[in-house]
């Protein structure tokens, strides 16, 4: 497989820091994929996705559990979550989603300590092969391209 976009996750240096807490902060919303922000949360692509659209939505606090958000992050949260799967569904026409959360490394988390809910567009027929004889996944699409897409749609969604 030819994916020469995986260097740069291969070389990121790793900072020990919270890329949920991170690059908000930095105000470089394009440049870090940060799709949309409401008051408590936001929306990013993820940049090395499991399909293409994959977007992540967090709130801006360091948080790790559901329990611990306040009413406002769930609900800014929960915003987010379904103006991303219009906006996705408007611009790459999803057959439907995978909606998820995983909390502590036993369940998966890549990225420990900070919640965040996976918005994942599924399409008939996106599971093949490669996944189960070659442990690949084929996105189709530059993550970059896909942003933009999106962000367009949720430019018009979102106040």
């Amino acid at each position: 497989m030819f994916a020469p976009w995986r260097i740069r996750y291969i070389e990121m240096p790793k900072t020990g820091g919270c890329i949920f807490c991170e690059l908000p902060r930095q105000n470089r919303d394009e440049e870090n994929l940060i799709l949309a922000r409401l008051g408590k949360a936001f929306a990013i692509m993820n940049n090395f996705p499991y399909n293409p659209g994959h977007v992540m939505v967090a709130p801006f606090r360091h948080v790790g559990k559901p329990q611990e958000l306040t009413e406002e992050e769930v609900l800014d949260m929960h915003r987010l979550v379904s103006a991303v799967m219009r906006a996705v569904e408007a611009s790459m026409s999803p057959h439907g989603f995978n909606l998820g959360v995983n909390i502590g490394e036993v369940a998966g988390a890549g990225v420990l300590g900070h919640i965040h809910i996976h918005v994942v567009p599924r399409w008939l027929g996106d599971t093949n092969f490669m996944p189960v004889l070659a442990d690949t996944k084929v996105v189709p699409e530059a993550v970059r391209e896909t942003y933009y897409k999106i962000k367009k749609e949720l430019d018009r969604l979102l106040p």
